[in-house]
């Protein structure tokens, strides 16, 4: 339970932590050297100064009760309180109260009354209300003699200059380790922002800088973001040569098939439609994030212009107000989100009549919904429709075509390309499947 809550109130940031293992070594620091500091120097000095001044009390307790009469005892009692820095008063001009008076935090008085006791245990009350002045009660043959001193008699003087002098030195240093861990936190915080925004499909200039670790991992994703950028552009030269090799004989396909009369031909007609669809399919999944460089869209007008395409081609998508407020244009890749919502939109209406498209906009992602009244898509199917070539046509509606299993997976690959996700649930609205597309802001 213990380790749950400090391991859920722990910083999450590095810098957050890196500062607490600063700080909480030098707080505990500081609050043991000050403990150890009011206990061991300040009270024990305090013990030890009053027990000098102990003897005193006891000698002026003696010359009044060595006098013949009060009158005498009051008069040897002035003539030798001057000379030891001492008030003396007798009898007590004050009442006395009924116990010793002291403040809640007021650690050198009560090493001060504890000192008193011992040395005089027949002491009265001990008034320590006024913090510069100490008044105490003696018995005497001539009733209480009152005695007042300056408490700066028994106590240090000015003892909390060291704990002022520690906790300014400390808060010092605390600031220059801040600024140290500052310029050591930089690179790394340098790198995950490169890291974070080429995860978004943005690649921004990124040099390794700060301890040898930190180069080293920096240079380590220079070199994987490298490999993946020759990667992508070996795969998108490959698919141009590949749509240009197989494009070719399905024309030549296409146009024999045109001047054949036989009853057959409109089926293989369809045969090298679908083949043509395949390839389109498979090069969408593949063309990834070499297909369109990031740039400022606004979300709201692509998506206008997407379901106004859509309807201009007689499919029944509908765009819903938007939910939030409209941050205005984000950095995404207009191709690429243009596929993934045709391809949401296609699905609906492959498998229903009617497909809702909207935009929430929250405070850091941008949440773009498809819904259809199709039959949906099972709880326990839903992962494994995000899959490449995955077909879970025998639960749904087979009678609007069928695809080759890329919808889904070109979707998802578009949300993964700027950093988001996709989530597959059940529309509330029209009882079919929604498709939430997650885009960081």
């Amino acid at each position: 339970m213990v380790l749950d809550w400090l391991k859920h109130s722990l910083p999450r940031s590095l810098y957050g932590r890196a500062a607490l293992i600063l700080v909480l070594p030098l707080v505990l620091l500081q609050i043991v050297i000050s403990v150890s500091f009011v206990q061991r120097i300040y009270e024990d000095a305090t013990r030890q100064m009053t027990r000098a001044l102990v003897p005193e009390l006891a000698y002026l307790r003696e010359i009044a009760n060595a006098a013949p009469d009060a009158a005498t005892a009051a008069n040897d009692l002035a003539r030798t309180a001057p000379a030891l820095s001492v008030g003396v008063d007798l009898p007590a001009a004050a009442t006395p109260p009924g116990a010793d008076v002291r403040g809640l935090f007021d650690l050198s008085g009560r090493a001060m009354i504890e000192a008193l006791r011992d040395g005089l245990p027949d002491l009265g009350p001990v008034d320590l209300s006024d913090r510069g002045e100490a008044r105490l009660w003696l018995p005497t043959v001539w009733g209480d003699m009152g005695v007042t001193f300056d408490r700066r008699l028994v106590t240090v003087s000015n003892p909390h200059q060291l704990i002022v002098l520690m906790l300014a030195f400390g808060a010092l240093l605390a600031a220059v380790a801040f600024i140290f861990l500052r310029n050591q936190l930089r690179p790394i915080r340098r790198l995950a922002a490169a890291a974070t925004a080429f995860g978004k499909g943005r690649s921004v200039d990124y040099r390794p800088s700060g301890a040898t670790e930190v180069r080293a991992a920096g240079t380590a994703f220079l070199d994987m973001r490298a490999r993946i950028e020759r990667q992508t552009q070996a795969r998108t030269f490959m698919l141009s040569g590949i749509s240009h090799d197989l494009r070719t004989p399905l024309t030549r396909l296409r146009l024999g098939l045109a001047l054949i009369d036989d009853p057959e031909v409109p089926a293989l007609m369809r045969d090298v439609d679908e083949m043509g669809r395949m390839l389109d399919s498979f090069l969408d999944h593949a063309r990834g994030e070499a297909a369109d460089e990031a740039r400022p869209v606004a979300v709201m007008a692509l998506l206008s212009e997407i379901v106004a395409d859509a309807r201009r081609a007689g499919q029944a998508a509908t765009l819903l107000p938007a939910e939030g407020e409209d941050p205005g244009p984000l950095p995404l890749r207009p191709l690429a989100l243009r596929r993934a919502v045709d391809n949401l939109i296609g699905n609906a209406l492959r498998h229903g009549t009617r497909a809702d498209v909207s935009a929430s906009f929250l405070d850091r992602t941008v949440r773009i919904s498809v819904e259809d009244d199709g039959p949906g898509i099972p709880p326990d199917q839903r992962d494994e429709a995000l899959r490449p070539f995955t077909r879970l046509d025998p639960a749904r509606n087979q009678n609007r075509g069928a695809g080759v299993g890329l919808g889904l997976a070109i979707v998802a690959d578009a949300a993964r390309m700027h950093g988001g996700s996709l989530r597959l649930s059940q529309s509330s609205r029209l009882g079919g499947l929604r498709a939430d597309l997650i885009l960081p802001r």
